[in-house]
């Protein structure tokens, strides 16, 4: 989809429908029908029905901690599904992050380049270890980060880069994959809404020398809070085992590799318990069925908004690399107004739609940090970006009235 610059008479536009969609009083009347007496949440976690039984079964077992039987089932499905060199579940998307910055040896005075459109675990996992955050812009057409401009950011002190695949949708993972080689870099994905989306084929996750995902329940695939740090890159292998287990080598001694187990380097206790995995594993039974419902609502929305690309609202722009994974469903409308105004629109209709991150780069905490660029495209879809209700449950007729509602306003 190609960019679309806002006319400056655009709000005259948005006065005028479209000479196939005019207003008629029969379909005026079915339009109220959908659209009065709502009450659709912004999110509503799926549960498959085996989530309670699997728990059971952890517990039946006796495994009440983590490295359970479960955990185990969880780490093959990624493993053997998406070809992902190695897994451990974490107890959240930021645990995962948190570990893949102390594998990549972040010190204090470090670089590390991180997309300012982004939530702040992304950067506080860094941050943590006395990194310097750099902050890149999005691009013009979408949230991910704008690859033109990594290289201008890289300098000796750069250690990694950070893509974030917002809404499932890939970054170009050719250009950051190039640019890390050229500069000795790690490419650490933040693939926390990005399960079972691809780039170019291949799935997202696998593609940087770490990867983090997340189990929260406003993702596709959940276990309440819950994550997975993949590791790619077999130099860390071992090392990401040791600092999973406190930064001890326990998980070699279970094993049998050792005598005994001793603390090797740092850590924390980032493996969740098996009850957690079992419920994970519930879900992931049912990845296929989950995925087929969500990126056909997605699709019924883009469809049913297409025409009114142009009109007020630009709709998600997917690259031809990416095959996305019906995460998240947006609109960036022209302005912070119109924005506002359509979000209140949607609440008055009881539909719970709402915006997403506030800039990093021009946080309370680190605006006094940053070196301070404007990014302006980050900024704009901060200001301007609106996401509607998509959830397994929603059903067609209230979508229906989703897309009426949003129709009716503009």
């Amino acid at each position: 989809m190609p960019r679309f610059d806002w006319p400056s008479d655009w709000p005259s536009l948005l006065q005028k429908p479209a000479d196939d969609s005019t207003i008629t009083l029969d379909n005026a009347n079915a339009i109220a029908s959908r659209t009065i007496n709502m009450n659709i949440p912004f999110n509503k976690p799926y549960l498959t029905g085996d989530e309670i039984k699997y728990i059971s079964q952890a517990i039946t077992a006796g495994q009440l901690s983590g490295h359970g039987d479960f955990t185990r089932k969880c780490h093959e499905f990624f493993t053997h599904k998406y070809g992902f060199r190695k897994t451990l579940l974490t107890t959240s998307c930021t645990d995962a992050l948190e570990m893949a910055a102390i594998l990549v040896d972040i010190q204090p005075g470090d670089e590390v380049i991180v997309p300012s459109y982004a939530f702040v675990s992304t950067a506080n996992a860094f941050v943590l270890r006395g990194a310097k955050v750099v902050f890149v812009d999005s691009s013009p057409d979408m949230p991910n980060l704008d690859v033109a401009q990594l290289e201008s950011l890289i300098t000796p002190r750069t250690r990694a880069i950070v893509p974030i695949h917002y809404a499932g949708i890939a970054c170009d993972m050719d250009v950051i994959m190039a640019l890390a080689e050229k500069h000795g870099l790690y490419v650490i994905e933040d693939a926390a809404q990005a399960i079972d989306a691809t780039y170019k084929g291949k799935p997202l996750g696998a593609i940087g020398h770490l990867a983090a995902f997340s189990f929260h329940d406003t993702k596709n695939i959940i276990s309440g809070e819950g994550g997975m740090l993949v590791v790619n890159d077999q130099r860390l292998e071992k090392r990401a085992e040791i600092v999973w287990e406190k930064g001890t080598n326990r998980l070699a001694f279970l094993r049998g590799d050792v005598a005994k187990y001793e603390w090797n380097d740092i850590g924390s206790s980032y493996s969740p318990p098996d009850m957690v995995a079992a419920f994970l594993y519930a879900q992931l039974q049912q990845l296929d069925d989950i995925q087929t419902r969500r990126r056909k609502l997605w699709r019924r929305y883009f469809e049913g908004l297409q025409d009114r690309h142009g009109h007020g609202i630009e709709l998600p722009h997917i690259a031809d690399h990416a095959g996305h994974n019906g995460h998240i469903f947006y609109l960036v409308c022209a302005s912070p107004d119109l924005r506002d105004r359509l979000l209140s629109h949607l609440m008055e209709k009881g539909i719970h739609a709402t915006f997403h991150y506030l800039p990093l780069h021009t946080s309370p905490y680190y605006k006094p940090m940053h070196d301070g660029r404007h990014l302006l495209n980050c900024e704009r879809f901060a200001a301007c970006l609106l996401r509607l209700p998509l959830f397994y449950a929603l059903t067609d007729d209230e979508q229906e009235g989703i897309i009426d509602a949003v129709r009716e306003f503009l």
